[in-house]
């Protein structure tokens, strides 16, 4: 079905590869959808339904941002319709306030790839036993008492544990921002 998409004419009469499109912007809208609560095979089927209703009308590929920002909102909009017809209740109304907080979340690039980056490398920095607590409870949903049984500390330990794990990811993430922020701001990046 791609092939029958590439190449596909813009507004203006130029020409657009449609692979390239979605090569450089799947993942960020993959990364949107599973965000706002998509499981990851509803956040491919949406990814996959999203290139395809933007790439079946005319389009114009202003810049990166603009192009992240609408298809961001193709696939919020083609969510919020699947759950209506599923009778569920809608993730949000303000789609603006959503997009401001995955912008925020993102970073620049829109895709996530930044921050997955910087979150790779921050969990790497945590102790062994923060990471295993950490892989425990959002790998493999693991309770807290079964976390501690694991790690052989107290119910309140593995909650501490953890508590100061997020902690720590925070700070360091924090930290990797203001300073990609501060280099992307310096006068040698531009």
């Amino acid at each position: 079905m791609l092939d029958e998409l590439t190449n596909t004419p813009e507004a203006d009469g130029n020409r657009f590869d449609a692979t390239v499109l979605v090569a450089e912007h799947q993942a960020g809208v993959w990364r949107y959808l599973r965000a706002i609560g998509c499981d990851p095979s509803l956040a491919d089927d949406l990814t996959q339904e999203t290139f395809v209703a933007v790439l079946r009308r005319p389009f114009q590929d202003f810049s990166h941002a603009s192009t992240a920002s609408y298809l961001r909102r193709v696939a919020f909009h083609l969510l919020v319709t699947l759950r209506r017809r599923e009778d569920r209740v809608a993730v949000t109304d303000d789609m603006e306030v959503l997009d401001s907080h995955w912008v925020r979340w993102a970073g620049a690039d829109s895709s996530g790839n930044e921050v997955a980056d910087a979150l790779t490398d921050c969990f790497s920095r945590l102790s062994p036993r923060a990471q295993q607590s950490l892989r425990l409870r959002f790998s493999e949903n693991a309770s807290r008492e079964k976390i501690a049984e694991e790690l052989g500390i107290s119910e309140h330990g593995a909650k501490n544990l953890m508590q100061r794990a997020k902690t720590q990811l925070k700070l360091c993430l924090d930290e990797k921002r203001i300073v990609t922020t501060r280099d992307k701001d310096t006068p040698e990046s531009k």
